[in-house]
């Protein structure tokens, strides 16, 4: 072999050698998989968002239902009303020095017969160390527990509303861990579809109950403490409305006997001629009299009772009666039946009767539910 023949041979060489080397220098490596990783520390159904340490849960339902006649309204003229609703909840939770710092999201989507779909943020907070920041449902409300197992289970209203159930807050609740907790909240006072305080509103419907100025704020404030022990449970909580500068207190007893479980629940307002957001009612032309507002809500006290009876694993029936000073009467039953595990089918009868205006309503649902 020659000197001339050598030395091509020994640059080919390396040529290959080298364009193997760079073919291997750029070519894409495979990442090596991720599992999805339980997170159990915060119940079922949390999964680490990969990468983070920041634990997930997805979750919600898909609502449809028939609803005849309105419970809520003596003078209700459509017969027959179909109502579609889902809901995407999102909850995530990590661990810190403190304790979890947890995050609460709720969004809603709602269709009726004859109107487009409306959309709503219906929760959304963060809590971490026993505070509670952001959009949640009224402590007044929602501390003690609702009230029965019932679908229409605030006729008579046991907390604000109808339209500021869900509400801005600052809240704080001190668990002791032996079944004893307390919490003190500061809430919004004038939330966005509040008509309570909205003048024109009063104004152009004669509504002359309320007191205050629609654009003073000072947050409200609930304060609210429970024990539990064993079967028994016993609670206590107030409201103040700062705009009305007057409240609401209500006290609250619950038990449960194997497949029985029972609760009476007690409210009284500390000024039964005023309509303040903790003793309210659902304000409608057909139940109130002109210029008696008042007469939708408590008067000076209401009272709620009600029970649920576990017939089988499949199988649920609710009962819910309530009273108030105003001689407001509303009454619900249902049963729950779930064929499968998530799906429930829920027919329910109403009866509401307005003593102060003679008049009553009966009214119903059948609803079918699938949550996740």
């Amino acid at each position: 072999m020659t000197i001339k023949s050598l030395l091509l041979s020994s640059a080919a060489a390396l040529v290959a050698v080298s364009g193997a080397h760079a073919a291997d220098a750029i070519a894409a490596q495979p990442e090596p998989l991720e599992y999805i990783r339980i997170c159990d520390a915060y119940g079922t159904g949390y999964f680490f968002i990969p990468g983070t340490e920041t634990c997930l849960k997805v979750g919600g339902m898909v609502r449809t239902e028939g609803e005849w006649y309105d419970a809520y309204d003596p003078k209700h003229v459509t017969g027959t009303l179909w109502h579609t609703r889902s809901e995407l909840h999102l909850d995530t939770a990590t661990d810190t020095e403190y304790g979890p710092l947890k995050t609460n999201m709720v969004l809603r989507w709602d269709w009726n017969d004859g109107n487009s779909t409306t959309a709503k943020l219906l929760w959304a907070n963060i809590s971490l160390g026993g505070f509670l920041v952001g959009k949640a449902d009224s402590q007044f409300s929602s501390f003690l527990g609702y009230a029965g197992d019932v679908i229409q289970d605030d006729v008579v209203s046991y907390g604000p509303g109808p339209t500021n159930t869900e509400l801005n807050q600052l809240t704080y609740t001190y668990d002791a861990g032996n079944g004893f907790q307390a919490m003190v909240s500061l809430e919004d006072s004038v939330s966005g579809n509040d008509t309570y305080y909205d003048e024109d509103f009063v104004q152009s419907n004669g509504r002359s109950w309320r007191t205050g100025e629609a654009d003073h704020y000072a947050p409200d404030v609930v304060a609210g403490a429970l024990y539990k022990l064993g079967n028994w449970q016993v609670g206590l909580v107030g409201g103040y409305d700062s705009i009305v500068e007057q409240g609401a207190i209500k006290a609250r007893v619950d038990a449960t006997f194997g497949p029985v479980a029972l609760f009476l629940m007690g409210g009284w307002n500390t000024d039964g001629d005023k309509l303040n957001k903790y003793a309210s009612g659902y304000v409608t032309d057909g139940a109130c009299p002109a210029n008696k507002e008042e007469l939708c809500g408590w008067g000076d006290w209401a009272v709620w009772g009600g029970g649920s009876y576990q017939i089988n694993e499949k199988l649920k029936a609710n009962l819910q009666l309530a009273y108030t000073d105003s001689k407001i009467f509303a009454a619900a039953a249902n049963v729950k039946f779930n064929p499968v595990k998530d799906l429930t089918i829920e027919p329910e009868v109403e009866y509401t009767n307005w003593d102060s205006t003679n008049e009553d309503q009966w009214a119903g649902i059948l609803r079918f539910q699938r949550s996740f």
